[in-house]
């Protein structure tokens, strides 16, 4: 059987600016680190894989000299004690953070199916949990295998947590399509072989999704959000939706190793 494998944060939920953000901000003044980020500066941090990876770009020499932090032992110690506050915030936020349109939508087509089921995320696995329950429920969630955190050496936009969850699930690159938000993301998916749907998020409307099979703004609900079509180089044509059916058919279609693929060269933005 097929398989079906999500991203986390931007694409279950948008999770980044109404989630992370001031979830990273919170955990900075309880531990009396003098960095707050705004909405602009995040969205620098958020193309940085990994949230200890964002944490510990701020540790300029001057910084971790005014924090204490006196060599690599105590700088990796500090970022570990933020990074858990921080996922703890983060959890007690989760609830009021919007899924994504057509998320449940589309795990329920999929497991209908009999799709195996999939995260892979450089986020917390507890904090990936969280989201993946609150977009999906607990039934449909516990159908998932995930793949989170610090499972892997490299986080994305290297391909390792996807060839990971590829092994782990024992399905074959040709079999499985991914969806993404990001252009990291869909770098990592197509860098190990999958064919990826991107669902744009806030953050990233305007990056480069060169390679990518499908580009929407959203996966759409039949009666709510509607999905508008960015770049569609297979010319599988959803109208409003994107459905298993959609899914199937870009199965059937050129992957990112395939003779014949279509990239994408240009990605409307608004």
């Amino acid at each position: 059987m097929p398989a079906l494998i999500f991203d986390c944060d931007g694409v279950l939920a948008d999770t980044e600016q109404y989630g992370h953000l001031p979830a990273f901000n919170q955990t900075f003044a309880d531990f009396d680190v003098p960095v707050q980020w705004s909405v602009e500066d995040y969205a620098v941090k958020v193309k940085i894989g990994g949230g200890k990876e964002r944490m510990r770009s701020i540790l300029t020499p001057a910084l971790a000299l005014q924090l204490g932090l006196k060599d690599d032992d105590a700088i990796d110690a500090a970022i570990l004690s933020w990074h858990k506050r921080k996922t703890e915030v983060y959890k007690g936020m989760v609830a009021a953070l919007p899924a994504r349109p057509g998320i449940a939508r589309i795990v329920r087509e999929a497991s209908d199916a009999g799709w195996t089921l999939a995260v892979a995320s450089t986020s917390a696995e507890p904090a990936v949990r969280a989201v993946l329950t609150h977009a999906v429920g607990d039934g449909l969630a516990a159908q998932f295998s995930v793949f989170a955190g610090d499972v892997v050496p490299a986080k994305k936009p290297a391909p390792d947590i996807y060839l990971l969850a590829l092994s782990e699930i024992g399905v074959s690159p040709e079999d499985a399509i991914v969806v993404e938000d990001s252009s990291n993301g869909l770098r990592a998916a197509v860098a190990a072989g999958l064919r990826t749907v991107v669902t744009v998020s806030g953050f990233t409307r305007e990056e480069d999704f060169t390679g990518a099979s499908l580009v929407v703004s959203s996966l759409g609900d039949p009666n709510d959000e509607q999905a508008e079509v960015l770049a569609d180089p297979h010319a599988v044509g959803p109208r409003g939706v994107v459905t298993l059916a959609t899914l199937q058919d870009l199965l059937t279609r050129p992957g990112p190793g395939d003779a014949g693929s279509a990239p994408i060269t240009d990605t409307e933005t608004p």
